[in-house]
This record gives structure tokens, C-alpha cells and sequence, in this order.
């Protein structure tokens, strides 16, 4: 490796001798090049976490379980016709009470109040058979929901 008058190195790169005015430089074009080649790398790497984080930020389709995913004319079927028969009602229909009892349970704690506004659960449960009745196409959790909105204001913040 000798010297040169400039005291620079007269090494040879693969594409042929540098000059002192291009030594640690890059043309411009060379530069967007290589620019670009970074960005689709970067593109191509960042894909997935952007595809993860736009999924985390989309709005989020609450999943229900349970009876509140029923129609109301399953309630309907699992309902004692009357309603001092809540006692005796079948094993659906107790599904349905503790279904709607965690519902109330997780308002009450999430709203800081009673969105029953007093009612016990069998009450609600006859008014919600109304509303079954007057909105067939409606499913448990629209009925209940309907019922709470009307008791109270959780659904109109």
C-alpha cells in the first residue's frame, strides 16, 4: 500500500481507483439509491408491527358471551308465561338471570350506581320479556340494554 504525494492511500476499490474529490463521498444519486434500498428495507421489516399496531388501533367490535349473544325468542321460550312463576322457572331461564345479573353487576361497578335504579333482577327480567315481545328481532343483550337506558342514562354519555 504506498503513498501518494496527497498522503491519501492508493488502494483500488472493486469499481476502479478513487479520485481525492469522491474519497468517503457519495454521489447523489448514489445516496438516493441507497436511501430508497433503506426505506423498502425498513418498508418491508416494519410491515408486520404496523399491521399488529393498526389492528390494535381499529375500533374494537365488542364480543359478547353467553345469553346475551341469544335471540329474544329463546328468552322468550326459556321465560315462565307468568311471572310469579320465577321461582320455578326452568335451568334456561336462571341462565339468563345470571347472565343479566353480571351484566348489572359490571354497569354498576364500571358507572359508580345502581342502573337498575332499584328493581331487583326478577323485575327486570318481566320487563325485559316486554321488550323481547315488542322487538322479537332484538337479541337478550339489546332487551336488557333498552331496559338499563331506560332506567337510567349509561348509554347516553
Amino acid at each position: 500500500m504506498g503513498l501518494q504525494a496527497s498522503g491519501k492511500s492508493s488502494d483500488h476499490t472493486p469499481s476502479g481507483p478513487r479520485s481525492p474529490s469522491d474519497e468517503g463521498l457519495m454521489t447523489h444519486s448514489a445516496r438516493r439509491r441507497s436511501a430508497r434500498i433503506r426505506g423498502c428495507l425498513l418498508l418491508i421489516g416494519m410491515t408486520p408491527w404496523c399491521a399488529a399496531v393498526a389492528t390494535s388501533l381499529a375500533p374494537a367490535v365488542p364480543v359478547l358471551w353467553g345469553a346475551g349473544v341469544k335471540p329474544c325468542s329463546d328468552f322468550l321460550m326459556a321465560a315462565p308465561a307468568d311471572g310469579a312463576a320465577n321461582a320455578i322457572a326452568g335451568e334456561g331461564y336462571r341462565r339468563y338471570r345470571e347472565w343479566l345479573a353480571g351484566l348489572v353487576t359490571g354497569l354498576n361497578l364500571a358507572t359508580g350506581r345502581d342502573v337498575l335504579a332499584g328493581a331487583d333482577l326478577d323485575a327486570a327480567l318481566t320487563r325485559i320479556r316486554a321488550s323481547c315481545e315488542r322487538y322479537p328481532s332484538d337479541d337478550f343483550f339489546g332487551a336488557s340494554m333498552r331496559l338499563v337506558r331506560s332506567l337510567s342514562d349509561v348509554g347516553s354519555d
